[in-house]
């Protein structure tokens, strides 16, 4: 049997860590069919990723907050594949600051990544999908922007990750007459690189108390609603955020 992403292009951003998000996506996008382009800010790390997807995949250096080098590495993938049909806007950074320890760098290092890097991606995919009225965009935000911070993010990312919901939406509006979809995941506490080793026995157990399914996250149950979102079996859903967070937000 054919995957859901038999014969499709994706790119997903800031997938060369080995237990984040982005990978997890990756690689589940590859187990069904898609070619997959791993973009991270280091080369070596971002074609290691890739080659352990198989022959047929690709890994790049992308910094997301730099337009010009989004577009020469779009470019070039459209040359190499002839079109994108999927981007995963995964990249993004965390500080857990305090709302009077973020300065001026923080926050623009912080809104750069998460906000303006999933801004600038998009715009460097959206002329193709346009063109050929159709193409899937999945854009990563937090349960951070949901309940106003989280465990490890600050202000700034919070308001970051709101950001994402609100360009969500706008994008879909804006994108839906042509065919483009557009739609957000909102994970919850998700067991990765970034939350290991941070949390003391106790503040993991009060976490893992207020989530009703009583474990943590996965990446790769991100990675199954990235795969929903990206495939023709959500054909009709845009401007959606889904939450994956064992029920942590339920109210």
């Amino acid at each position: 049997m054919q995957g859901l992403l038999h014969g499709r292009t994706a790119i997903v951003t800031g997938a060369a860590s080995p237990r984040g998000l982005g990978k997890a996506t990756a690689m589940l996008f590859a187990e069904h069919g898609a070619s997959v382009a791993i973009l991270d800010l280091a080369a070596e790390a971002a074609e290691g990723a890739a080659a352990g997807l198989g022959a047929r995949h690709v890994g790049l250096a992308c910094d997301v907050t730099d337009k010009a080098r989004c577009e020469v590495v779009v470019a070039a993938l459209i040359e190499r594949w002839g079109r994108i049909d999927i981007l995963v806007n995964n990249a993004g950074i965390t500080q857990p600051l305090k709302i009077m320890e973020i300065g001026p760098a923080d926050y623009d290092a912080v809104l750069d990544v998460n906000l303006r890097g999933t801004l600038q991606m998009s715009q460097t995919v959206i002329p193709g999908m346009r063109g050929r009225r159709a193409g899937s965009i999945v854009n990563i935000s937090s349960v951070s922007a949901q309940r106003g911070g989280g465990i490890f993010g600050g202000p700034h990312y919070a308001a970051a990750k709101a950001g994402i919901l609100g360009l969500t939406k706008a994008m879909a509006r804006e994108l839906a007459p042509a065919g483009v979809r557009v739609n957000a995941i909102c994970p919850g506490f998700i067991a990765t690189d970034i939350t290991a080793g941070k949390l003391t026995p106790e503040m993991h157990d009060a976490i893992i108390a207020a989530i009703p399914m009583g474990r943590a996250g996965e990446a790769r149950d991100v990675a199954g609603c990235a795969l929903f979102l990206a495939s023709d079996l959500a054909a009709y859903c845009t401007g959606t955020e889904i939450d994956v967070n064992g029920g942590s937000l339920i109210h």
